[in-house]
This record gives C-alpha cells, sequence and structure tokens, in this order.
C-alpha cells in the first residue's frame, strides 16, 4: 500500500498483455505503428468512422458534396437550423479530408513524394481544423451533449506523430475510466443506504467493471466478443432491478422507489455511452451527480432511518 505510484507512461506486462500507466490506472496497451503516411490515413479512417458511430444521425455527408454543405450552412438563419447544417458540414469536412489523404497515399504508393507543406496535405489539415471547430454544434446520440474529443481525434493523428497521438488516446482512457469510477461511486453513495435498492449494489459494481474493460478494447481485439456481450448483460441485469417494497408500500416509498429505478437506468446508460465512445462526458455526468444529489436528500428521512441504533422504520419514514 506504501509503493508509490509509477511515473506517467510506465509500461508493464500484467497476464499476457502490456498495460501503460496514466493516472491512477494501467491502461490496455498496443502496438504504435511506423508514423507513416499510409498509417496515419488508417488511423483517420478508422476514427473518422468511430465518429459518426456516436454522434447524432445525418451527418455522415459525401466529402464530394462539401460545397452544397457550406451553402446550405453559410445560407441558413434559423439558429437551430443552422446547428444541424453546421454539424452536416463538419461531417462532410471528415469525409473530405479522408479522401485528399486516400489520394495522397496512394500517390505516395506509386512513387511521388508528399512533403509536409503539400498543397493537399495543408488542405487536407485546414478541412480538419474546420471540422473541429465545428463540432461543437455536434451533439453525442443520446442528445445530452457534444464529444469534442471525438471530433479533436482526427486532426490529431493528422497533426502530430502517432506515437504522442496513442498517449493522448491513454490518457483519455485513463479519465474515461476515472469518470465511471465517480459515478459508481455516486450511485453507490446514493443507493446503499436505503433498503429497497440495497441489493443493486453488487450488480451496479460488476456493470461498472466490465464497462472500465470495454473503455480500453477495441473493436478489433480478439476478446471484443466477450467484453461487449458481458457488457450488454450487465447493463440489462442492472435495468431490470426493481426495489424491493415494504408489505404495505405507502405513497411516498413507491415514489421514492420509482423515481430511485429511472435514475438507476439514466445511470446505466450513462455510463455505457461513456464506455462506448472511450471518452469522457463530464456535462451530462455532471449533471446526473446533480440529480443523485437531490434525490439524496428527497431520501434522507428513509437514509437515517436505516443507520446503525435507530427504531424507525421504512415504514413510518413513508
Amino acid at each position: 500500500m506504501n509503493e508509490e505510484a509509477p511515473e506517467p507512461g510506465t509500461r508493464r506486462l500484467v497476464g499476457n498483455e502490456w498495460r501503460v500507466y496514466y493516472d491512477g490506472y494501467w491502461v490496455r496497451a498496443y502496438e504504435v505503428p511506423a508514423d507513416t503516411l499510409l498509417a496515419k490515413k488508417k488511423l483517420i479512417t478508422a476514427l473518422t468512422r468511430r465518429l459518426f458511430n456516436h454522434v447524432e444521425h445525418g451527418l455522415n455527408i459525401p466529402g464530394t458534396r462539401l460545397e452544397e454543405a457550406r451553402q446550405a450552412y453559410d445560407q441558413e438563419t434559423d439558429p437551430d437550423r443552422k446547428r444541424v447544417k453546421g454539424a452536416m458540414l463538419a461531417g462532410c469536412l471528415f469525409n473530405r479530408a479522408t479522401d485528399v489523404f486516400t489520394k495522397l497515399v496512394e500517390l505516395q504508393a506509386v512513387g511521388v513524394r508528399i512533403d509536409a507543406d503539400n498543397a493537399l496535405m495543408c488542405q487536407c489539415g485546414d478541412h480538419l481544423q474546420e471540422a473541429l471547430v465545428l463540432g461543437k454544434m455536434v451533439f453525442h446520440r443520446s442528445g445530452e451533449e457534444g464529444i469534442d474529443e471525438l471530433w479533436g481525434e482526427p486532426f490529431k493523428a493528422f497533426a502530430f506523430p502517432i506515437e504522442d497521438f496513442y498517449r493522448s488516446r491513454y490518457l483519455k482512457i485513463a479519465a474515461t475510466m476515472k469518470l465511471i469510477d465517480r459515478l459508481r461511486t455516486e450511485i453507490s453513495a446514493t443507493f446503499e443506504p436505503l433498503p429497497m435498492f440495497q441489493e443493486v449494489i453488487p450488480t451496479l459494481h460488476a456493470f461498472c467493471e466490465v464497462a472500465k474493460c470495454k473503455t480500453q478494447t477495441l473493436r478489433t481485439d480478439a476478446d471484443i466478443f466477450d467484453v461487449w456481450s458481458s457488457m450488454v448483460v450487465a447493463g440489462e441485469v442492472l435495468a431490470r432491478f426493481r426495489p424491493r417494497l415494504s408489505q404495505v408500500p405507502g405513497n411516498r416509498e413507491l415514489e421514492i422507489a420509482s423515481h430511485g429505478a429511472r435514475l438507476l437506468t439514466k445511470g446505466k446508460d450513462i455510463i455505457f455511452d461513456i464506455a462506448r465512445a472511450r471518452v469522457p462526458m463530464p456535462k451530462t455526468a455532471g449533471e446526473f451527480v446533480e440529480q443523485l444529489q437531490r434525490f439524496r436528500g428527497m431520501c434522507s428521512p428513509i437514509a437515517s432511518a436505516n443507520q446503525p441504533g435507530s427504531e424507525q422504520r421504512l415504514g413510518a419514514a413513508s
């Protein structure tokens, strides 16, 4: 317990997997590919595909329609429609950047030298940077908030050495795992003092553990089948939980049971989204924690009745 924390970036073989240490977590590590245009192209393509998988629908506009998308955005005056058209333009810019980068890789493959100041390279960077700015208009598919980190990843993969990009990803994964642990702590502190919810705590812990595992597991990993199915099933078990009511529950008890069950389901959904995106969602998490705190205030008489030495019963609080 007195062992000093390793230096950030320390690598260690854990079982048969390499792990790298950041921010209190041993994150699953991956081999960094050679820093070539081809490697960057594959990385940007994968990151763009991942981005469209997590954001609101309708943004995967082909890069060939860039001028149409820009004109539609520039001419829109309604603020809400302009936000959506800005999001569509951002998606189109990402696809155009991927198209340009693909052609550059093809030219390099036939012996054409591509320098960093190549006009098409600069154009690709400009498209990604503009998409990053417009990405602030985009919501997560849940509608809760935008995820700026996802919009920034393709640009980082383009602008920085691949090794630096991997390091930034490990930091984000560690931050994501820390947020899942924080949500677990807040949910536990909310429901553990309530007799009707105490039985859900082990289920919550099991779900959060597998969610953290999913956070550091890629879809291309051999164990994704076990990891993904385990998280889905653990989430389903958590969502099926029903509070244990007294034989003749009063209105107050029923209200708390109903409200608490909704909060549990919402917490499950948020943790699920965070684990899938593999980046923190601080706004969504912060608002949910505030909801939990308000619920704790509403339930304080019942929680107090469950403290050792108290002779009050749940029915009296109801």
